[in-house]
């Protein structure tokens, strides 16, 4: 009977399995059944309670539940308990690419437009995924997509429009950050075939700035091509042309621009626009009115010395809607009263006029000059100069004595010197004194004479000694002693005579 009443005691023990961090023998001879039971076990042993002391000590199930509060804290639970982590902060949204540049019709057909336009100037950190072109018809306003894909060209073709529909049409720089702001045509587009571009042949003289004279005529042809008939705008500035002073005639091949009489008011950049259908051709033309300048400011008299007077002045206020190129200065004498050119084309503002005649009274003026003349008025000196004679008394400059004596010094000594028997040979040196010294040639410390067979020469301090046609007795050491009042000087040099073999 204990042999089978002890199996129901030990069926209490799987809350034991829960002491696996610390095994027991107890748990060792547990069945490994009992393990798969304990979710069932929780429950009974509360309810066995009352018979576990019949069969074992009371301290043995109190010994096992004691455990339980030290189970209570296992790792799993305590990690909810862990410190949250921080929210990562969100990062900033990228910008869109820019629209896309100078966006334009390059060919229409019965059913076709081609366009072409520039990338964007920011396309963003990821780059550009394509682009997408829109189209809308004229007085509608829905918009939509002519191409599937997006693509990365600049160039596209929209396909099977119908023939005389007029259509507007935008293109969008898509990216991973989203799409740009349109780029739109100005002008919607006739769907019908063109024969010929319209294009404009500026004329070569008009493509540098035209240059006319207030009141003189401007009368411009210029050129352009295009089939059907093209139409022919004129702008200044964006706006409109003045008709009441500017008169426009277009002809099927050419355009005239006319102006009576310019103003300088008429002066500035016309836009030529030569459109069709939508593709368009663009050329400037650049009108510059001028007139002669006004005279130049404040002309003053700085100073008058001598022979010589010093003047002064400032740009004009108008340079006549030209650069200035220079200026023009005359004098007139009180005498004669007339003027004359004394100064042309100065570049500066201030001037030296020399060369004027002592006793005379002058007067100047300056004219200012630009592309068109000189200018209408001069400015003239509020002064006069009054060149005066002057009493100088001459005093010769007193030039101190200067002791030139100097003893004889050798500025460049003899070098020594090896010839061959038959050839003529030359001895110099260069000697520096005052009064000049006296030249002595010596050969093996014997003073050469009156002997044909040796030419001395001195001239500028250089001095040089002829040996004609040397022998081997002529060898030795050459000696030129310099001699005057205050001292002597002398060098030496070896002269070697070869035999040939």
């Amino acid at each position: 009977m204990t042999g089978k009443t002890a199996p129901p005691a030990t069926e209490p023990a799987p809350p034991t399995p829960k002491k696996e961090p610390v095994p027991t023998p107890k748990e060792e001879s547990a069945p490994g059944p009992a393990a798969e039971e304990p979710p069932a076990s929780e429950h009974p042993p509360a309810m066995e309670q009352p018979t576990a002391p019949a069969d074992k000590p009371a301290s043995v199930p109190t010994a096992e539940v004691t455990p339980a509060p030290e189970e209570g804290p296992p790792a799993p639970p305590a990690e909810p308990q862990a410190p949250a982590p921080e929210p990562k902060p969100e990062k900033p949204k990228a910008e869109p690419p820019s629209s896309p540049l100078s966006l334009a019709v390059e060919e229409v057909s019965e059913n076709s437009v081609t366009l072409t336009w520039k990338a964007p100037e920011q396309t963003g950190h990821s780059g550009l995924d394509g682009y997408l072109v829109e189209i809308c018809k004229d007085g509608s306003t829905d918009w939509t997509a002519a191409n599937k894909e997006p693509f990365l060209s600049t160039r596209y073709t929209i396909q099977d429009l119908s023939s005389g529909d007029k259509i507007h049409v935008r293109v969008k720089a898509l990216s991973a950050s989203g799409a740009s702001v349109p780029a739109t045509l100005e002008q919607p587009v006739l769907i019908r075939e063109i024969l010929q571009l319209p294009r404009i042949r500026m004329p070569r003289h008009l493509r540098q700035t035209y240059v006319r004279r207030v009141g003189d005529a401007v009368n411009v042809m210029i050129p352009f091509q295009g089939k059907p008939q093209p139409e022919v705008i004129w702008t200044k500035g964006n706006q409109p042309l003045d008709t009441s002073r500017i008169n426009i005639r277009n002809t099927q091949k050419d355009t005239i621009f006319y102006i009576r009489e310019a103003q300088r008011s008429d002066s500035g950049k016309y836009e030529l626009t030569v459109r069709i259908n939508g593709a368009e051709d663009k050329a400037t033309l650049d009108i510059r009115v001028i007139e002669p300048p006004g005279p130049p400011q404040n002309l003053k008299l700085v100073d008058v010395w001598g022979f010589n007077v010093a003047l002064e002045w400032t740009p004009p206020v108008d340079n006549g809607n030209s650069e200035i190129k220079g200026y023009v200065v005359q004098k007139s004498d009180k005498k004669s009263g007339k003027w004359f050119t004394v100064l042309e084309r100065c570049t500066r503002t201030s001037c030296t006029i020399s060369d004027l005649i002592i006793g005379n009274t002058y007067s100047f003026r300056v004219f200012a000059e630009n592309a068109c003349g000189l200018s209408e008025k001069a400015a003239v000196t509020s002064g006069v100069a009054h060149i005066e004679k002057t009493k100088t008394a001459y005093q010769p400059e007193k030039i101190p004595q200067r002791d030139m004596m100097e003893p004889p010094k050798f500025t460049q000594p003899l070098t020594d010197r090896t010839t061959t028997r038959g050839y003529s040979t030359h001895l110099f040196c260069c000697v520096r004194g005052f009064p000049q010294p006296k030249i002595i040639w010596m050969k093996n410390q014997m003073e050469i004479r009156e002997d044909p067979k040796y030419i001395a020469m001195i001239e500028q301090g250089v001095c040089s000694l002829e040996i004609r046609k040397p022998s081997p007795f002529d060898g030795g050491i050459y000696t030129c002693k310099a001699v005057n009042p205050l001292g002597e000087a002398s060098v030496d040099c070896k002269l070697d005579v070869k035999v040939p073999q």
